[in-house]
């Protein structure tokens, strides 16, 4: 069998004419194929591309370069949208409109787009100070993962890097090339990894490093999930040493390995388990109570320095109750009372913002007011998710206040939910492509900037609307230069694409 390339181009003409020809009459491949020692995939291969041939001579250039155009703004489609991979796109090409397009094209088509895209991305620079959260979710390659910086308040995706090392030189790159496209930080909250603290002080010294609070009440739940699993099992064991205290009783020998007789001294196990449970998920429920951006107190509000010691009272009892954590779990309450006296400082470093506003609140309009504004805050879900309509429903002479006050709480970042948020669109992709590549990243990145929310307090608004840098929505294709059809085009969409159209286009 001869490869294309071997094959004179005369004979191509030929093979190539003869197929499109003769094309659905019975038997005529193979008898080529056994004539010309061709394989069929070489004579089909020839078939399509002596008909793209003829259709690039015989189509007007204006309809080739809108059928073109159509067929990147499917591609791309149905990469966002339908999370397809490569094979796939070429399947639904040619299945829903009838035009093959080979994989490497495709792949064309999408470099061509990551790099408009890239450039898109370039020149989106918000005005002002902006708060970021940033995240490295683990790729498949081991040591490597995906840095992403996204922003915290309006989810706009920033920068979104293919997989590298995890390390604080990796990071420094990435937020000194923000620094070089003119992004200013005020605040940037991460989970606290090591890398990313590390080039955060040497890249960004001034930049508040706020800790993610829901990372370290994981890490809480985590070790309570332990000593529940032993109140548990401790329960379950509590039959079984019933029988064997009756089977010594008896004068018979204990069953099992290592058989407990002692009931009373069990039952005091399983109350000091069931104690240390209750207690570390009652200082658990305070921990939670003591981050919020708003903590109420009987009468007012809770200052930073009240909020401080508080939470460092609730650490003495944390520390107390390891001491009274029975083996071997007491050393998974150690470990966790060193994570949170650790990650306390960027737990809390939202709150000096709050002190700046607070104080003059209470001094303007008393303790008891600010107290009923942040219950209104806090139940804002029940009230009304729009803090501007819902401090329109205070007394005129408060609003000022209740205005000052909904902005500091509103623009106070202490999880870094955003970033997390845009993790989990990646992952679909991961899981159809493996690996993301830089323009695959920047591609996925412009279509979520301008993705509308269908629900939720931002519904109808996209991450670039929410950032100031959009009056209404746009097509995110449009942004990257792939305009929809002509209205001529639009009234026949499909047209262009059809076997139909194909065969008497061939035919004249």
């Amino acid at each position: 069998m001869h490869p294309n390339n071997c094959i004179p181009v005369a004979q191509r003409v030929d093979h190539a004419s003869r197929m499109i020809v003769h094309q659905g009459k019975y038997g005529l491949v193979s008898q080529l194929s056994r004539e010309r020692n061709i394989s069929r995939q070489s004579l089909y291969t020839l078939k399509s591309r002596g008909q793209e041939a003829m259709e690039r001579v015989f189509r007007p250039k204006q309809e080739a370069t809108e059928r073109m155009t159509q067929v990147e703004r499917a591609v791309l489609l149905l990469l966002t949208e339908g999370h397809a991979s490569r094979e796939g796109i070429q399947i639904c090409l040619e299945e829903l409109l009838g035009v093959h397009v080979s994989t490497g094209k495709i792949s064309s088509i999408l470099h061509e787009a990551g790099k408009r895209a890239q450039e898109w991305l370039d020149q989106q620079i918000p005005e002002g100070m902006r708060d970021l959260a940033i995240d490295e979710p683990y790729s498949h390659c081991p040591g490597e993962a995906y840095l992403n910086i996204v922003d915290a308040h309006t989810s706009f995706v920033y920068a979104s890097s293919p997989p590298v090392a995890v390390d604080g030189e990796s990071w420094s790159i990435l937020l000194l090339q923000m620094k070089d496209h003119g992004h200013t930080f005020r605040v940037i909250v991460s989970d606290g990894g090591k890398a990313i603290g590390r080039a955060v002080r040497e890249i960004t010294p001034d930049t508040l490093h706020q800790r993610d609070v829901w990372h370290v009440l994981h890490e809480w739940q985590k070790v309570q999930e332990r000593i529940d699993r032993a109140v548990k099992a401790l329960h379950q064991r509590t039959p079984a040493v019933e029988r064997n205290a009756k089977r010594v009783e008896a004068g018979k020998k204990p069953l099992g390995r290592n058989p407990q007789t002692d009931v009373r001294a069990h039952a005091s196990d399983v109350q000091q388990m069931e104690y240390v449970a209750t207690s570390l998920r009652y200082l658990w429920t305070e921990l939670q109570r003591l981050l919020e951006i708003v903590v109420l107190t009987d009468h007012g509000i809770l200052t930073s320095q009240e909020r401080s010691e508080d939470i460092h009272a609730l650490l003495e009892l944390l520390a107390e109750l390891y001491e009274g954590t029975p083996s071997p779990l007491n050393k998974h309450v150690k470990k966790l009372l060193r994570h949170v006296s650790l990650a306390l400082p960027g737990l809390l470093a939202f709150c000096p913002d709050l002190d700046a506003v607070e104080p003059e609140a209470i001094a303007q309009l008393g303790l008891q007011a600010c107290h009923l504004i942040g219950w209104a805050w806090l139940h804002r879900g029940i009230l009304g998710p729009q803090t501007d309509k819902l401090a329109a429903d205070f007394a005129p002479d408060w609003q000022p206040v209740v205005t000052m006050l909904f902005g500091a709480w509103d623009q106070a970042v202490r999880s870094s939910s955003a970033v997390e948020n845009w993790h989990s669109v990646l992952r679909p992709f991961i899981a159809v492509h493996r690996c993301l590549s830089a323009d695959m990243l920047a591609i996925l990145a412009v279509w979520h900037n301008h993705r509308l929310a269908s629900r939720g307090g931002h519904k109808g608004l996209s991450p670039l609307i929410r950032s100031g840098l959009a009056k209404k929505p746009t097509d995110w294709l449009a942004a990257l230069g792939y305009s929809s059809a002509s209205p001529s085009c639009e009234q026949q969409p499909c047209s262009i694409f059809s076997r139909e159209q194909k065969m008497e286009d061939i035919a004249a």
